[in-house]
């Protein structure tokens, strides 16, 4: 207020005067930007489970010690109702795998208090919310992971590592216990560390297979004592999952158990995972394939009433990025009905409703993973495949859907690109009981589906004071048009403190996959917020090969890696510098991982619009890259083949050359950070030492950043902490001084 009119109205108004005269709130502090070491303090949640009466929400919440390199878990509980959450007492840092028995009198977690990772239970008071006299269940020498209660409370299933050609560990015999024992003894002493390999797949992700594998267990919860429901089977059971868990599901009755596996003898060229069932009443039962399609089939999940098993299922083999559909067997008639067959998008997640006429599910769409809900009821949409889905949440991004039993909560996390993830309850109470409004997405022909958003209401609150400190600038979203007329949405986030007068340097993000997304969605290896922080406009762009934008436009992108892909992002690009003009494009900046690393590679050898590069864990020489990774069935789909298919074609006809960035090496001019990890098997370490050696060869400005102990992702926090110092440093050396 100016000082002259303050004093009029002083003069002309008494009551105004007293107002002024009283005393001011005291002024909120200004925001800053984000550090990573506010980062490094956030509390990350991690795996929730909801007692079977609805009370009580635990959860476990990972916190960073950056000084000692390590993040602990450790377990809460708290009323869903409200109040304060407290620590589960029988629970230590870093056991895991919490569930309630369907009683709601006990509680398993996993933990390694002992030595192996093994089952424990304990006491619950579901009045109190007490827990106490927690006891070992198992014992098994291999140890035990992803236990889950059967209905019945009797029996457990787990999962365990074991030599196939072991006697198998059963109730009344010791012997596999021993041999499995005896083996993992031999091994640690040997002097000899070599391996001999039979057969592919011999190293996956960031490990290498060795002889064990994956197989399931029950163990009676009565005598603790487990039998290997797999027997001396050479496959993993389920198949390795970057999201983890079981792959498993047990029947109402408890009586059957479906399954996940990959029967292929060769599973480095396979995505061809089925489900089977087995009955658990008969222990000379074998397993029963029910699915029936040649793609990918996952995470079998019974009805509540035991009429169906739903599941993800892909139709073509080979395939990784195949549609994810909905998938219903009838196990009275054992037929498979499809589902959403108009819905054109994945569903990512499935959890059945209290009853067996609703069913839940999450997929992404136009940057977002949101919760939708399918009528299965017989007057309603009568399993309808060309039925659309209710939407019930609008943004975030949602995963680990948990109804309650009364059917009026659903409980999920939730997260976004302005916030980590936390836990919170939509009332569901009115699902199905309202009027649908249609909508539509742009660039969509069909109506993705109907709305009926629910209210929402956060249960846990674990970086609320220090969020509320930090400038952390909306995610806004632009849609424009390609080279060839096809709708493509991109993403932008201003710095912290913007100014519209000024012009900003920019990060260009180019996500991985290369069938993935930017969107609404918190991360802490590559933070979009964290990126903006120090004075940047971050510009993200989905371009062909996305998902969340139908089938066809997730298929732009094989076998033209380089092609529509790289237009789109720079179509997408121009298109922000034309109309955001507080964007500098002479101080432009590419980062990229993965896909986004071999896309980085590709722009080095095709524009030179960029001040700077950095590619993370990216492909340089496809020919290189199809005998060095694990997963083969990835790159012959990608490029349509093998190399030895093409040999003796022209470049132009052959994929594995005509994309591969190794062979634009003479166009190389732009200075490029090169990040890769020894422990990545997924694009071996020697892409970016090819690079680097291209690099420094050709007398381009280059430096690398090399992780002797991570993989594909960098994981470890002080790795963290020099990762993004490191990146910031090269982009800030490039962008904010004159070359």
């Amino acid at each position: 207020m100016n000082r002259r009119k303050s004093l009029l109205v002083f003069a002309l108004s008494p009551i105004l005067a007293s107002l002024v005269l009283a005393p001011l709130a005291p002024a909120q502090p200004a925001k800053r930007p984000m550090t990573f070491e506010d980062m490094m303090q956030m509390k990350r949640l991690g795996e929730t489970a909801v007692s079977p009466d609805g009370q009580w929400l635990a959860y476990s919440v990972g916190t960073v010690n950056l000084d000692a390199n390590t993040i602990t878990h450790q377990w809460w509980l708290k009323k869903i109702s409200g109040g304060q959450p407290e620590t589960i007492a029988v629970t230590q840092p870093n056991d895991s795998g919490l569930q309630f028995s369907a009683d709601g009198k006990q509680i398993l977690f996993l933990s390694s208090r002992t030595g192996a990772q093994q089952i424990w239970l304990a006491d619950f008071d579901p009045a109190t919310g007490v827990t106490s006299n927690a006891k070992q269940l198992t014992t098994i020498v291999t140890g035990a992971d992803n236990a889950q209660w059967a209905p019945n409370d009797q029996s457990i299933i787990f999962t365990s590592f074991v030599y196939p050609d072991c006697t198998a560990i059963t109730y009344a015999d010791n012997a596999g216990n021993k041999c499995n024992a005896d083996k993992d003894a031999a091994a640690a002493a040997s002097k000899v560390k070599a391996q001999i390999f039979t057969h592919l797949l011999y190293r996956h992700w960031n490990h290498f297979t060795g002889d064990k594998r994956s197989h399931l267990f029950q163990v009676q919860v009565a005598s603790g004592q487990p039998r290997d429901l797999t027997p001396n089977d050479p496959h993993d059971v389920p198949p390795f999952s970057l999201e983890g868990g079981g792959g498993f599901s047990i029947s109402p009755d408890s009586k059957e158990l479906a399954f996940t596996e990959n029967p292929d003898p060769v599973p480095a060229i396979s995505t061809s995972a089925q489900i089977y069932t087995l009955d658990l009443t008969n222990p000379e039962a074998k397993p029963v394939k029910i699915s029936t399609s040649a793609g990918g089939n996952f995470t079998p999940a019974y009805s509540p009433d035991g009429k169906y098993i739903a599941w993800r299922s892909q139709a073509r083999p080979g395939y990784e990025s195949d549609e994810f559909r909905f998938a219903l067997y009838d196990r009275s008639t054992k037929a498979i009905k499809y589902l959403l067959s108009k819905f054109d998008r994945w569903v990512d997640e499935i959890a059945w409703g209290p009853t067996s006429g609703w069913i839940y599910f999450i997929a992404g769409d136009q940057g977002y993973e949101q919760i939708y809900a399918l009528n299965l009821a017989p007057d309603f949409s009568k399993n309808n495949p060309d039925w659309i889905p209710a939407q019930l949440t609008r943004e975030g991004t949602y995963s680990d859907l948990r109804p309650e039993s009364n059917g009026e909560v659903l409980i999920a996390t939730r997260n976004s690109v302005r916030n980590p993830g936390e836990v919170v309850a939509l009332n569901s109470t009115s699902v199905g009981h309202m009027a649908f409004d249609i909508g539509y997405g742009p660039g969509v022909e069909l109506p993705i589906a109907n709305h009926q958003i629910l209210d929402e209401r956060q249960l846990t609150h674990l970086n609320d004071t220090l969020l509320a400190q930090l400038d952390l600038p909306a995610m806004e979203s632009f849609w424009f048009t390609a080279k060839d007329g096809v709708k493509v949405q991109g993403f932008l986030i201003r710095p912290p403190n913007f100014d519209p007068n000024k012009k900003y340097p920019v990060k260009f993000l180019i996500h991985g996959g290369p069938q993935g997304a930017w969107g609404d969605d918190w991360s802490y290896r590559w933070n979009a917020e964290l990126f903006a922080a120090n004075g940047y406009v971050v510009v993200m762009i989905n371009p062909r090969g996305s998902t969340g934008y139908g089938q066809k436009f997730v298929e732009g992108v094989s076998g033209d890696w380089g092609g529509k892909p790289f237009t789109d992002l720079m179509t997408g690009l121009d298109y922000a510098e034309q109309h955001y003009p507080f964007i500098d494009k002479s101080r432009e900046c590419a980062l990229g991982a993965s896909y986004g690393g071999y896309m980085a590679n590709w722009i080095l050898g095709h524009t030179g619009r960029f001040k700077c590069i950095v590619t993370h864990d990216g492909m340089f020489n496809a020919e290189s890259a199809f005998g060095s990774t694990d997963e083969l069935w990835f790159n012959t789909w990608e490029f349509q083949g093998h190399p030895w298919d093409y040999y003796g074609k022209p470049d132009s006809e052959n994929p594995f050359r005509k994309w591969s960035p190794s062979l634009y090496a003479k166009n190389f001019k732009t200075p490029t950070l090169v990040v890769h990890s020894q422990l990545d098997y997924r694009l071996d370490l020697s892409e970016g030492l090819q690079l680097f050696t291209t690099l420094q060869l050709l007398h381009v400005p280059s430096k690398m950043l090399y992780f002797p102990d991570e993989g594909h992702w960098v994981l470890k926090p002080q790795n963290s902490r020099l990762w993004y110092k490191t990146v910031n440093d090269w982009v800030d050396q490039w962008t904010k001084t004159s070359h």
